[in-house]
């Protein structure tokens, strides 16, 4: 049976479903534990479970990614938390020299079975340090997974399905998703498979390629175009790495255009390579250049609310992006 629950809701129900089936599950991080996580999202695990499953940490994203690679090594399923993307960066060497390498490094003598759960994204006034959707610093690294949801239905499915991959997964929660998103979520077990895109919106005369919470401003900016008589087709891809590249190919070949919508900056960002990907394998079948809208180049995303809505991609910024796109 499935009832309508905001996004946060559904990653909290998971995280407690989880952990009632499999006794190897916990989670780590800052204030999840008595007060719940700074959004909430651990709400009532603590009381659920006790200090032995749910452990409050010190301030150390280093020391709470390396302890989870090191209770994964012994037979756990370790979920931490990285309370804003932010600040992963204490954490690098240990995500992208220790946990996307074990499995290779021990010719499969060890696996890596964590998820890291992690808030990101801006336009909610976070300002500098917390805003940012850095997941591109991952996708190049080859024996990481990432995703990035965004409906409820998926963000439970897609959660219990990276706590029980037996490789690390990265998973990405825009925070701008949390309450404001709603939806069907069954109340049961249920998985979606981290790999596969989906189309949100079919269409025949240009495809729209996102995620995240730009999924839902592309899909504003797919009926705003269609009162105008421009279908295009939205492209989900859910799971950054790896990419579904047959479902993007399969879509840019039926629709002959392709526009990319992302909110994470413009250069070397994985909109570059998807339209690597578009280029190289539906070239042929192109009415007109690749495009993307996208964030700035910028350090970080201002304070300033004016600076901020100047940031972020919006719907109108979408709309003018497929405007040009369409008039090829």
């Amino acid at each position: 049976m499935a009832r309508t629950l905001p996004f946060i809701e559904a990653i909290t129900e998971a995280l407690h479903q989880e952990m009632e089936r499999d006794e190897r599950v916990f989670i780590l991080g800052e204030d999840i534990g008595l007060s719940g996580g700074v959004f909430k999202a651990t709400a009532g695990l603590h009381e659920k479970f006790g200090e032995d499953r749910v452990l409050d940490t010190p301030l150390a994203e280093g020391i709470i990614i390396a302890a989870a690679i090191g209770s994964s090594m012994v037979g756990l399923r370790p979920v931490p938390e990285i309370q804003f993307t932010d600040f992963i960066t204490p954490a690098m060497d240990q995500l992208v020299q220790q946990a996307s390498k074990l499995r290779y490094r021990s010719a499969g003598g060890f696996s890596c079975p964590i998820t890291v759960r992690i808030c990101c994204g801006g336009g909610v006034g976070g300002g500098l340090y917390h805003s940012q959707e850095n997941a591109a610093w991952f996708v190049h690294e080859p024996g990481i997974k990432v995703v990035m949801p965004s409906t409820a239905y998926d963000a439970k499915g897609m959660l219990l399905a990276a706590i029980r991959d037996p490789d690390p997964v990265l998973f990405f929660e825009h925070k701008k998703l949390y309450r404001t998103v709603k939806g069907d979520v069954p109340e049961g077990d249920y998985t979606v498979p981290i790999g596969p895109a989906v189309v949100r919106r079919p269409g025949n005369d240009m495809t729209v390629l996102t995620y995240g919470y730009m999924t839902h401003v592309s899909l504003e900016a797919a009926e705003a175009m269609a009162r105008r008589g421009v279908d295009a087709e939205v492209v989900e891809l859910r799971t950054l790495a790896p990419l579904d590249k047959e479902t993007i190919v399969r879509s840019v070949r039926k629709t002959n255009k392709c526009l990319i919508v992302h909110e994470d900056k413009r250069t070397m960002g994985i909109g570059a390579e998807l339209s690597a990907i578009v280029s190289e394998e539906a070239f042929d079948h192109l009415d007109g250049p690749v495009m993307r809208v996208t964030g700035p180049d910028l350090p970080a995303i201002p304070f300033s609310p004016p600076l901020e809505k100047f940031f972020m991609v919006n719907t109108e910024k979408v709309v003018a992006g497929m405007e040009q796109l369409a008039a090829y």
